[in-house]
């Protein structure tokens, strides 16, 4: 309906739950998703079997969607996605409204995951998948190329899960759930153990840790980890994010829906950074000074890994909490000291902060880790956020992620080619 059209009125300027439906151009499930999530008020009349709604407030609601479908003019954006999972405010940013960075410190992994899926709180929330479902994950990431990244081991890991779980095309709250809390130790049970007494069970990171190093682990290095994990469970609309939302709007199942997201983890532009960093902190390690590692990637045309982040004017928050906990870990110091020459040497020329790419580069190259390392601790934490965003997803409008293409090609018609 357009914004000239006149709404239909019923007594007392109010909507039927059918006429809500058609101003906005969706199921009437819909709109009762719109009422739960807050969008939308209903009130049911008295002797009345349905409910109605407020004529002003379905008309805003459905301008805001129209507003959202075409993009926000002026805003150097394409394509604009409510939400009320993660919001990046200056130089802090919020899970469901709570600092994330107090949530991190405070929380483990899994019980931050459990509030970015549901908004309740879950105190001592546990990850286990079926021994069953493991197994055959296992079998078919032991069957990759040794030269495999990361990526492509979770994203088989995924596949193989998804095929073993009959319920995965239940896209209720509760299976999605139900789904996620098996999925995510999955993953990281599927990974080829680095440490011959790793864990399979007990705290995710923990499990995570004898995945990545060789190396015994410490206290304090198992709580970089974890609050690691909850750091990155969620950013915002990434270009991982917004794939995973594209095809839960399609109403592919979770397993799916977090498989679109691994696959453009893989890009060079967005999952590599951190291992960049690393294997530029072990040149700086090596040399004994930044200024000929930075000279050298600047000769090359290169970025320089692990500084400046494009939504922080000032520090990445996310950065300044690993910092200050690496700072408990003894064997870090060579790569604290070398991240900060690393900034400092680079502030002659540009005043850039560091990023959490240079934080999580420090912890991998002190543990031992390789350098892909930061890049499965992304996927495997940034999980979490994708299944939040495919739940959010389902309660929307299908198939609404479809921008128009604006074709430049030749006019038709043409003849056919010979």
């Amino acid at each position: 309906m357009r914004d000239h059209e006149p709404v239909p009125r019923r007594p007392g300027g109010r909507l039927t739950t059918k006429e809500t439906a058609e101003l906005l151009g969706v199921k009437p499930e819909t709109v009762y998703a719109y009422v739960s999530r807050g969008l939308l008020s209903s009130r049911r009349e008295p002797g009345g079997r349905g409910s109605t709604f407020e004529v002003e407030e379905v008309e805003a609601l459905a301008r805001r969607n129209r507003r959202e479908a075409a993009g926000s003019p002026g805003s150097g954006s394409d394509l604009s996605v409510r939400t009320r999972i993660t919001l990046i405010d200056k130089d802090r940013y919020f899970f469901r409204g709570v600092d994330a960075v107090e949530l991190a410190l405070r929380h483990p992994y899994e019980e931050v995951a459990e509030w970015l899926w549901t908004g309740r709180p879950a105190p001592g929330a546990a990850f286990s998948a079926p021994p069953d479902t493991v197994e055959v994950a296992r079998r078919a990431v032991d069957a990759l190329s040794e030269h495999a990244s990361p990526a492509d081991r979770l994203r088989v890991a995924a596949i193989a899960a998804a095929a073993e779980d009959p319920l995965r095309f239940d896209l209720s709250e509760e299976a999605v759930l139900s789904s996620a809390r098996l999925l995510i130790p999955t993953l990281v049970a599927a990974l080829p153990p680095a440490l011959r007494t790793h864990e399979d069970d007990g705290p995710l990171a923990h499990r995570l840790w004898g995945r990545l190093t060789g190396r015994p682990a410490d206290e304090a290095s198992l709580r970089v980890l974890d609050t690691a994990l909850a750091l990155l469970a969620d950013h915002d609309l990434a270009a991982s994010t917004l794939a995973v939302r594209v095809a839960a709007s399609a109403r592919a199942h979770t397993y799916a829906a977090v498989s679109a997201g691994l696959g453009v983890l893989e890009g060079s532009l967005h999952g590599a950074a951190s291992g960049l960093a690393h294997r530029m902190l072990l040149d700086v390690l090596d040399q004994g000074t930044a200024v000929p590692v930075i000279a050298g990637e600047l000769r090359a045309g290169r970025r320089i890994p692990g500084l400046g982040h494009r939504l922080y004017p000032g520090e990445d928050p996310r950065a300044r909490v690993l910092f200050s906990l690496l700072e408990d870990v003894p064997r870090a110091e060579p790569a604290l000291l070398a991240a900060r020459d690393v900034v400092a040497t680079t502030a002659r020329h540009t005043p850039l902060h560091a990023n959490v790419d240079l934080a999580l580069a420090v912890f991998t190259a002190s543990s031992g880790m390789p350098a892909t390392a930061g890049e499965t601790i992304f996927a495997v934490a940034r999980t979490a956020g994708w299944i939040a965003h495919a739940l959010e997803e389902y309660g929307e409008r299908p198939l609404r992620m479809r921008p128009s293409g604006h074709y430049v090609g030749p006019r038709p018609p043409r003849p056919l080619p010979e």
